[in-house]
């Protein structure tokens, strides 16, 4: 056998080496390819501590493809949102052997805001006790005074935002309607954020259904339609893995489409 031939065996050897094996070692591995994809305020070291972190705290994550994995991690990455922390920007919710990136509501109004057409977006609970009354129509209206005291249990949610020009829309639920909704469209209710933060999962369906109104760019638009999917990363489609926008989702919950549909 020639040095030649040795040394293109050898060559071969250590790359198979290098071949991920577990979701841990793709987190390694891609590692650079995460912190091309953060925005320069986030800090890359914080975010794969965050990523690896997450494996640890829920080993059904690495029970998921690698590929579902790094594609929800990526898709975090990209839209600046810390995933699976006390924040509630993101989760990555593992559904059968893939990895479900859901936006939270704090990290839908943080993409709002950043469209630049928004100057108020904000989503509260309603309680028994509270004084509260909307109006619809040509001049919409709604008001929400707290209790003092006792407010009682939480009967409703709303969400509305304002824009720049003094433009203005809100959305109405009941408490009621909207845990319906969640087991009705969300496969990972009984195990996902519908559970363990019911609150900020409410806030966010509503937020999510006032903005279809809102003047939004098209950028914005296309960050806030990732969520609730599923994105396998392949490593040999680079040039598309540069922006996880662009990679062909697979949706596994229903988009709420009207609300009327639901009332």
């Amino acid at each position: 056998m020639t040095n030649e031939v040795k040394e293109v065996k050898n060559t071969g050897d250590i790359q198979k080496k290098r071949e991920p094996k577990s979701t841990k070692d793709w987190l390694k591995v891609y590692e650079g390819e995460i912190a091309k994809a953060l925005p320069t305020q986030v800090g890359p070291e914080r975010f794969n501590r965050i990523c690896a972190t997450m494996l640890t705290a829920n080993p059904k994550l690495a029970q998921c493809t690698p590929e579902s994995f790094i594609g929800a991690v990526l898709n975090s990455a990209q839209l600046g949102l810390e995933p699976n922390t006390p924040l509630g920007e993101a989760y990555l919710i593992p559904y059968g052997n893939n990895v479900q990136f859901i936006l939270g509501y704090r990290g839908m109004i943080r993409l709002a805001r950043n469209s630049g057409e928004i100057a108020m977006i904000k989503a509260h609970a309603v309680h028994a006790n509270d004084e509260f009354h909307y109006e619809l129509g040509l001049n919409p209206n709604i008001t929400h005074v707290p209790a003092s005291g006792d407010r009682g249990p939480v009967i409703a949610y709303y969400a509305f935002y304002k824009t720049k020009d003094g433009d203005f829309d809100f959305e109405v639920d009941t408490k009621a309607a909207l845990e319906a909704h969640g087991r009705k469209y969300s496969k990972t209710y009984a195990k996902g954020p519908w559970t363990t933060d019911f609150d900020a999962m409410a806030k966010k369906t509503l937020i999510k259904r006032v903005l279809k109104f809102a003047p939004l760019n098209t950028e914005i638009a296309i960050k806030i339609a990732q969520d609730e999917t599923v994105k396998n990363y392949n490593p040999k489609e680079s040039e598309i893995m540069s922006d996880m926008t662009l990679v062909q989702d697979e949706p596994i919950e229903a988009e709420y489409e009207e609300h009327e549909a639901q009332s």
